[in-house]
């Protein structure tokens, strides 16, 4: 591992991420009446972009904004705008990272567009949608207020029916809700400026018909190796997204695959609670939790190696240790392309196998040092729902994460580390507990949520019989 490359200056990163932070800043007051610090910051996005295509569109789009006249075309061409600067900084990053790592790159393959919004009623609720977020943009995150939040509502719902149309409705009623918490926007004390410009900006453009193109999707069969597991909670959802070698039964090269399993759940279900509502929808969890691999017989993978798991096409394998396949299979499995709209930085998470360095701890947080480099790692990442601790990273000597790319640095999230204990070593994941556990902390977490569940299940049982 190329550590040394992790520190050094990326050619014009700062420079994009500048021309970004300028636009997002002028989105906080909104663009009804840009004051000129705001009409310099559609300035820079736009001189960000004008030695490329875009550049003629996006120069007119930040004119007409800064003069207080611009329409829903201009606002679509100043997100594309933003969405292919990130793009850029992700391209770049991602650049990095392979040399970093030394793997060997996976082929892009060609998107096809993808379907809905097509007819008269989904082009409607599209445009319905676009009108909405260019209506936030012209009030900003300061001036938005109950009112004009609660004009998501009924596009929303009128999305939800159509399943093509749901990814840009879960989007879109998931962002009006973190607004509305935090209505009225003139009483916001830290504004997240580049998050809801993220979101604004993923919702504009999905609101264009074709927008969310969809790659081939195969069917492999051979034998999964799981690496570890990046679990992601928030109130009333929780992901497990697990990071795997897949390698055929065909004898063509090994890969890198994801596997994810999403659940709705009440705020109460927390830490090792939260297998119990993932753990019934994906028998991958079961056998993580067990270090076993999968057998896979035409499981469906997409060209970005999400995996669109099926139980029926898989069953449990032989016995397979993370830090084996990280030493041993890890390093010839191809990378993973990304799709076009995910193309943003804080999509890099790529799954690494760190030996041999030291632990520095300082008011900085948690660091390791690689070869004389420093390598951030971010302990607030491990999830509460496994025996992995920051105190077990501290006093790791084998460290299995993801490498990400956040807060202007690369940082390392631990999905597993090696101790050395009474001079043996000692595994610890963050998701042993996926598939059930002896240990006596996991049980009585289990127990708790277990308790909360069931009384759960009853009321919802009374209501409905109601």
């Amino acid at each position: 591992m190329r550590a040394d490359l992790l520190t050094d200056a990326v050619d014009g990163l700062d420079e994009a991420l500048a021309a970004v932070d300028g636009f997002d800043d002028a989105l906080v007051d909104g663009l009804l009446r840009p004051q000129p610090r705001q009409a310099a910051g559609l300035t820079g996005l736009a001189d960000a972009l004008a030695a490329s295509p875009l550049a003629a569109r996006v120069a007119e789009a930040a004119e007409k904004t800064a003069a207080g006249v611009a329409g829903e075309d201009h606002f679509t061409a100043l997100a594309g705008a933003r969405t292919a600067l990130l793009g850029s900084v992700h391209d770049a990053l991602s650049a990095r990272v392979a040399e970093v790592v030394g793997r060997p790159v996976a082929p892009e393959r060609e998107a096809v567009p993808g379907g809905g919004g097509d007819d008269a009623l989904g082009v409607n609720l599209l445009g319905a949608a676009r009108g909405w977020l260019c209506d936030l943009a012209r009030v900003g995150w300061r001036g938005m207020d109950h009112e004009t939040v609660a004009g998501a509502a009924p596009v929303v719902s009128a999305m939800l029916s159509d399943p093509a149309l749901r990814r840009l409705a879960t989007l879109l009623d998931g962002f009006a809700a973190e607004l509305a918490a935090s209505c009225p926007g003139a009483t916001l004390e830290r504004v997240p400026v580049r998050r809801w410009a993220d979101l604004w900006t993923r919702g504009m453009l999905l609101t264009l018909p074709g927008a969310a193109r969809l790659t081939p999707v195969t069917e492999v069969s051979g034998r999964l190796l799981p690496l570890g597991v990046d679990v992601q909670e928030h109130a009333t959802a929780v992901q497990a997204q697990v990071h795997a070698v897949f390698e055929p039964a065909d004898g063509t090269a090994s890969r890198l695959v994801r596997a994810s399993v999403s659940a709705p759940k009440p705020d109460t279900v927390v830490g090792a609670g939260l297998w119990q509502v993932l753990r019934p929808r994906m028998s991958l969890l079961g056998a993580l939790g067990e270090g076993r691999a999968m057998e896979l017989d035409a499981m469906p993978v997409t060209a970005e190696g999400d995996l669109l798991w099926d139980d029926a096409r898989a069953r449990a394998g032989e016995s397979a240790d993370a830090f084996v396949t990280a030493r041993v299979a890890l390093p010839a499995a191809s990378g993973c392309v990304t799709a076009p709209l995910d193309r943003h930085p804080a999509r890099i998470a790529v799954p690494v196998l760190l030996e041999g360095y030291g632990v520095q701890e300082d008011e900085d947080g948690l660091a390791f040092l690689v070869a004389g480099e420093r390598l951030a790692v971010d302990a607030d990442r491990v999830p509460a729902a496994g025996p992995l601790t920051p105190e077990a990273v501290a006093g790791s000597a084998a460290c299995l994460g993801l490498l990400r790319w956040d807060a202007g640095e690369f940082r390392l999230q631990p999905l597993a580390v090696e101790r050395t204990v009474r001079k043996k070593p000692v595994a610890v994941h963050a998701g042993a507990w996926a598939g059930g556990t002896a240990d006596k902390a996991g049980a009585r977490a289990e127990k708790a949520a277990t308790d909360a569940v069931t009384v759960l299940r009853e009321r919802a049982g009374k209501l409905l019989r109601k």
